[in-house]
């Protein structure tokens, strides 16, 4: 069996650009896997479309093409993850 190694990044300070103003660590991402996928991790009675929309903004800054915004406050967790893409 092939062992698959991955590179995450855990609780990742991301800077933030944005005119003319520079911030370090404008978020922080909840994990980064390969640099192609952030998870956004909740535990929330609901998601909020403010959720969605913050989700949306951290792949946009980073130029990466794929989140999911996971809760983990669901009874199954199949229903407590959404797939957040950047201009799909």
């Amino acid at each position: 069996m092939r062992k698959l190694n991955l590179f995450i990044e855990r609780q990742k300070d991301l800077p933030v650009n944005w005119d003319n103003l520079k911030l370090e660590k404008g978020y922080r991402a909840d994990l980064i896997i390969e640099r192609k996928l952030l998870m956004e991790l909740k535990f929330v009675e609901q998601v909020l479309p403010v959720h969605q929309k913050q989700t949306l903004t951290y792949i946009r800054l980073q130029n990466i093409k794929l989140a999911l915004l996971v809760n983990f406050n669901v009874a199954y967790i199949k229903d407590g993850i959404q797939r957040i893409v950047n201009g799909l």
